[in-house]
């Protein structure tokens, strides 16, 4: 993200009106004055250099995107995935960074071992360590059951059956919703636990981007999903964020908003900018993941917080 910074000319001469210190200016200089006392918010935050742990769910391991790498091989790590990008930004040596997503990975997951489907990963807090400095946290969208509800509204859209909305709306009770907060409420435990064993890291929570478009009518038919569901989902997409910003500024953690900056960039938009593959992708990505695209589009955010300037 580039920082536009005023000319030098234009700081030049707000200085000179303000003081009537310049040359020329036929008047004296005024008597310097005590520089104000900075604030808080005066500075950034130092750039942190490691030791980094990488901690999440598919969005985090970035599955389908070359090169494959890290154990078990059943979490679909990439080396192109935004913790990878982010640790050679901060030039991380490789004893400085531990990437222990996962695909498929739930809080629950974040404090007990995963079985995967080519070989075991440990409880992903146990990868933190006094030492840690740095931790990204990027989870909830398989406790909502994201990818299980966009396969559930493909096919209500494929047999013309009742919106799949009104499915999951069905007596008067979202079931989404119940979702989004009952997963709220296990994160909660799981970032009071990550600074008790990283209790000198900055803790970054990641939220997750844009998925589907404002306007569900423009990819309905490439999706397979009424315009309606399409809204819906985005709906509840936004309120899983909504959610993961308000715990992780009670719990004094960062979050890091993905959302905005790929905005235009969704499953539906075209394939030489979007950031998300379809359900059929046309790049090397998970269907309905991001591509490598959108994994550097999520460092990019993830560096932004940290105040370091991606170029």
């Amino acid at each position: 993200m580039r920082i536009r910074r005023a000319g030098a000319a234009v700081v030049t001469a707000v200085l000179c009106a303000a003081l009537g210190a310049c040359a020329g200016s036929g008047r004296p200089a005024a008597a310097p004055t005590a520089p104000p006392k900075p604030t808080a918010t005066a500075s950034p935050a130092p750039l942190v250099t490691g030791p980094y742990v990488a901690l999440g769910d598919s969005y985090t391991a970035g599955p389908g995107i070359p090169e494959p790498t890290g154990t078990p091989t059943g979490c679909a790590r990439s080396s192109q995935s935004y913790p990878a990008l982010l640790a050679a930004r901060l030039r991380l040596a490789p004893s400085a960074f531990r990437d222990v997503s996962c695909s498929g990975a739930q809080v629950a997951e974040l404090t007990r071992r995963q079985v995967t489907a080519d070989g075991v990963n440990p409880a992903q807090l146990s990868a933190l360590t006094p030492a840690t400095r740095l931790v990204t946290l990027g989870i909830g969208g398989n406790d909502i059951g994201f990818a299980d509800l966009v396969g559930r509204c493909v096919t209500a859209g494929l047999l013309r059956k009742t919106p799949c909305r009104e499915q999951l709306t069905a007596g008067g009770e979202d079931s989404v919703e119940a979702r989004i907060t009952a997963a709220g409420e296990h994160l909660a435990g799981v970032l009071a636990e990550i600074h008790r064993r990283a209790p000198r890291a900055r803790l970054l929570v990641v939220g997750y981007p844009d998925i589907l478009p404002a306007d569900g009518a423009s990819c309905a038919a490439s999706l397979a999903i009424s315009a309606g569901d399409v809204a819906y989902l985005r709906t509840k997409e936004q309120h899983l964020n909504a959610m993961l910003r308000q715990r992780s500024r009670a719990a004094g953690a960062g979050f890091v908003d993905t959302w905005t900056p790929s905005l235009g960039h969704d499953a539906c938009a075209p394939a030489a900018t979007r950031w998300i593959e379809p359900l059929l992708p046309t790049a090397p990505a998970g269907s309905m993941h991001p591509n490598a695209r959108g994994e550097a589009g999520m460092a990019a955010a993830v560096l932004a917080i940290l105040g370091e300037r991606s170029s």
